[in-house]
């Protein structure tokens, strides 16, 4: 009879034993799981970052903060030089010579900066090409953005031929009018022409689409 608590008291460390083996190996296997995952990481950080082969893991985390700060900045930047269309029509020219103009080409011509925000509608590459091909103008580099109908257009344009003769003034305001006319046809031709010109313009693209 006196040997029975004893084996009780046995029985029960061995019972607390076997959990505290099994709790400390999940413990194990959950921080090993852990680690790999943190050296996984730092493996793939890495690859991403150049010349980080030797280096320790705080330098190495350092250098990634760095990197994304830069490339924050550089989002930054190329938001604020995104076109966003106005609501309101607008047209801007700037002309430019000398070390400006050699930056984007041959000093001894003549560039002009021409921007034009205006509802966007089906002739108005057409219109903005006549335009400077009246002028003589040259286009050497353009970006177009386009948001809710209206759209924006900047150009940078060359005057060649006879540049020596052009009034720079001159030159800036026939470019001013010329896309003034663009931007805003109704002022020029009057509302109903306007309308009706677009209207004939529509129902040709109609017509076409449903052949």
């Amino acid at each position: 009879m006196p040997a029975g608590p004893p084996e009780m008291s046995s029985s029960s460390g061995s019972g607390r034993s076997a959990t505290e083996a099994r709790a400390l190996k999940i413990h194990s296997d959950a921080e090993r799981r852990r680690r790999e995952r943190i050296n996984a990481h730092l493996t793939t950080l890495r690859r991403m970052i150049p010349d980080t082969k030797q280096m320790d893991k705080a330098t190495l985390l350092g250098r990634v903060v760095d990197q994304v700060k830069d490339l924050k900045r550089e989002a930054s930047e190329v938001t604020q030089r995104m076109l966003l269309p106005p609501e309101t029509n607008e047209v801007s020219i700037e002309c430019f010579t000398g070390d400006a103009a050699a930056a984007v080409g041959n000093h001894k011509n003549l560039y002009i900066k021409a921007s034009i925000s205006c509802d966007d509608r089906p002739d108005l590459i057409g219109g903005l090409t006549q335009a400077f091909h009246g002028l003589g103008l040259r286009t050497v580099r353009a970006e177009m953005s386009s948001l809710g109908g209206r759209v924006q257009h900047e150009f940078i344009l060359c005057k060649e031929e006879g540049s020596a003769g052009v009034s720079l003034k001159s030159l800036k305001e026939a470019a001013r009018q010329a896309l003034a006319k663009i931007a805003s046809p109704e002022l020029v031709y009057g509302t109903s022409h306007f309308q009706s010109k677009r209207q004939r313009i529509l129902e040709s693209q109609y017509s076409i689409m449903s052949i």
